[in-house]
């Protein structure tokens, strides 16, 4: 289907980006769309004033040179109705065109056909103006002396030289006078209009991916810090029943916060990472999450190293081990264990955190945590990442798995 002529209204002004033009009393009428109706009365006053003044001082010539003051104001009126119709013709057709907001490609081709048109209709117009204007001034002039009655003849070789030379003068009065620039102005017009266009998508996708970002960075300070205070009050308790258990955990807290904290500090850091800083801070968590519990949680963290510095979104696995340890691991009894484990599965990347807890129960899956995840990843994938939440076979324990573009891309970046 043909794109419409434009977008933007033919009866207000162009807009800032658009606009081309001066300030100028005679250039106003450019602000509105070429060929638009305000643009067209605009255009007729201007060239209305100086055809008016033109034909005055011919007819204020004629006048003078015949001493009929009669005649003059007949050759003004004459000339000044010519010029005008000349003038205004073809921009008053192409107008019209316009104004039926048919699709561009065929606006197009009918405004330089109504243009063609008003050409074709200038020369009739000039021919019968000035065969009458010859007629009437030529017998005057004549007998006053000022020109022969009969028109100079030319050499038959010549004739033809100036006939074109007359013709090719008249079409280019009658397309500069006749709308010539005005549809220069038009395309121009469509253009920039387009460029214009172009500009505003960049600009809205640019604000788009900000908002994105930001609703990222938003989405991903959900961390929930109630893991920080529980611990704090385990090493409280500890410090005087088991010091050196409470020393461990404050190193390992450390050591968590360390590989946390400045990604939260940094607005840019936090939405980008590679997958062995993420490996890293889980690590870190279960390591002290090992040391909280009284040593009833072991855990592994396993990636090929060249998969360790290939970008990985801030934030998600973590959530994903926060949630195993908090439904999983904790609700039970006796031992646990967390698997996080990366991986290539063809051109996809499989992140898998399983644990052998209690299981998924009626209503997990639901929370904040894991809808984030979700929101994550259609933001940065589009449909090309995908979430799931299973248990295990035997029903105890659940695996929770990310897959997505190995190189990171997605519908959503």
């Amino acid at each position: 289907m043909s794109e419409p002529a434009s977008t933007y209204s033919l009866r207000q002004p162009l807009p800032a980006e658009v606009l081309v033009g001066g300030d100028a009393p005679w250039n106003r009428y450019q602000r509105f769309p070429v060929f638009s109706r305000r643009w067209l009365a605009g255009r007729a006053r201007v060239f209305g004033v100086a055809i008016l003044c033109f034909a005055l001082l011919s007819g204020v010539g004629i006048a003078a040179l015949t001493g009929q003051w009669q005649l003059g104001a007949r050759i003004t009126a004459l000339q000044g109705v010519a010029f005008f119709l000349m003038a205004m013709g073809g921009p008053a057709l192409a107008s019209w065109v316009r104004h039926q907001r048919w699709p561009y490609r065929r606006e197009r081709a009918a405004v330089v056909l109504a243009l063609l048109l008003g050409m074709g209709a200038s020369f009739v117009i000039d021919r019968w103006s000035s065969a009458e204007v010859d007629r009437t001034v030529r017998p005057s002039l004549a007998s006053s002396g000022v020109v022969s009655e009969r028109e100079p003849e030319l050499a038959p070789g010549v004739r033809p030289l100036a006939t074109a030379i007359n013709l090719v003068f008249l079409a280019g009065i009658y397309g500069l006078l006749g709308g010539g620039l005005a549809l220069r102005a038009y395309f121009r017009e469509h253009q920039r209009w387009q460029a214009v266009q172009r500009t505003r998508e960049l600009r809205a996708l640019r604000e788009h991916k900000q908002q994105a970002d930001l609703r990222l960075g938003l989405l991903q300070a959900q961390v929930e810090p109630h893991f920080l205070f529980n611990t704090l009050a385990s090493v409280r308790a500890l410090v005087r029943k088991d010091p050196a258990q409470a020393e461990a955990t404050l190193d390992a807290l450390v050591a968590h916060l360390r590989a946390t904290i400045p990604k939260l500090r940094d607005g840019q850091a936090m939405l980008h990472s590679t997958l062995g800083q993420q490996l890293d801070i889980c690590a870190s968590y279960l390591e002290l999450m090992r040391l909280r519990m009284g040593g009833r949680l072991s855990y592994a963290v396993e990636a090929e190293p060249p998969l360790r510095a290939r970008p990985f979104p801030p934030l998600l696995l973590i959530t994903l081990v926060e949630n195993a340890i908090k439904h999983g691991i904790e609700p039970q009894p006796g031992p646990g264990r967390v698997d996080v484990r990366a991986s290539l599965r063809g051109d996809r990347l499989v992140l898998s955190v399983v644990d052998d807890g209690a299981g998924l129960q009626p209503g997990l899956g639901s929370g904040v945590g894991l809808a984030n995840v979700r929101e994550q990843l259609a933001t940065r994938y589009g449909g090309a990442a995908t979430f799931s939440l299973r248990n295990l076979a035997g029903g105890r324990g659940a695996v929770a798995e990310i897959i997505l573009p190995a190189n990171g891309e997605g519908e959503g970046r």
